[in-house]
């Protein structure tokens, strides 16, 4: 074993050392209180953070945040071990038994040549293991805090996957028109369920045709979030060196100064 090596395992160790000195007798206050289910917001935080890290493109970023994710892992796995459930070294026991036994083209006899027989492989071993639960409808399955758009995607690709979906992108795009024009009656009609209904199936439409495209629907949403805010930044910026407050412009002077701020965007 390599100095590299060795000085992994006794950083993982001392991790574990400290996880455990912060959740004993003399440790931290709030740390010793949590639990798996108030630690369940702060997880989902520190992943949107790895997130964000790797769109930042920044490797120092990233690396910070999968610290902090990281350390959520050894942090559940502590509550488990002091209740008597689990513990770190059956995890990780789990995770390289799962992955190897997943990857028989790797590790074993087996043949997959392309990404979509690796994932045909994977699903149908998924079927042959212990505490697979048989669903009994293709949409079932989905996680329950899935975000919307990312449920509505994969809840799509299930049932493409029996031959449910379009064939061609016109039909997608004449589609969305449909469901576009349908919310235009309920808003003549001002029903609020009736509104609520078809935006929802307008929303569906448009995921539908990102997949169809091939595009994920969260990445380009958020791409499109972080582009307003950038421009809006820009137009904050604009307005002050005008010296206006932006709280007391007009609609109309803040529309000049966006697309005056969106024309030397595409310059």
């Amino acid at each position: 074993m390599n100095t590299h090596e060795n000085k992994s395992i006794s950083s993982f160790q001392d991790l574990i050392e400290l996880m455990r000195k912060l959740r004993s007798k003399d440790g931290c206050p709030w740390d010793k209180e949590q639990n798996h289910v108030s630690l369940k917001s702060h997880l989902i935080e520190e992943t949107y953070e790895v997130i964000d890290a790797i769109d930042s493109g920044n490797p120092d970023k990233l690396k910070e945040e999968l610290a902090d994710l990281f350390f959520h892992i050894i942090f559940h796995c502590q509550i488990a071990r002091e209740m008597g459930e689990f513990d770190i070294d059956s995890v990780m026991a789990l995770c390289i038994d799962k992955m190897t036994r997943r990857h028989p083209h790797v590790f074993g006899d087996a043949t997959a040549t392309t990404p979509e027989e690796v994932i045909h492989q994977w699903e149908q071993i998924k079927k042959t293991e212990k505490g697979f639960e048989e669903r009994k409808f293709i949409v079932d399955g989905l996680p329950r805090h899935l975000p919307a758009l990312q449920k509505a995607q994969k809840l799509q690709k299930k049932v493409a996957k029996v031959g449910f979906d379009w064939t061609n992108i016109h039909d997608v795009i004449a589609k969305v028109d449909e469901e576009l024009r349908e919310v235009k009656e309920a808003i003549r009609e001002k029903k609020p369920e009736h509104i609520e209904e078809e935006v929802g199936d307008l929303l569906f439409s448009i995921v539908n045709l990102a997949r169809f495209l091939k595009l994920d629907t969260e990445n380009v949403l958020h791409k499109t979030i972080y582009k307003f805010v950038d421009r809006f930044k820009k137009v904050e910026t604009e307005l002050t060196s005008m010296g206006k407050d932006i709280e007391k412009c007009t609609l109309e002077e803040m529309d000049a100064v966006w697309n005056k701020v969106k024309s030397n965007i595409s310059k």
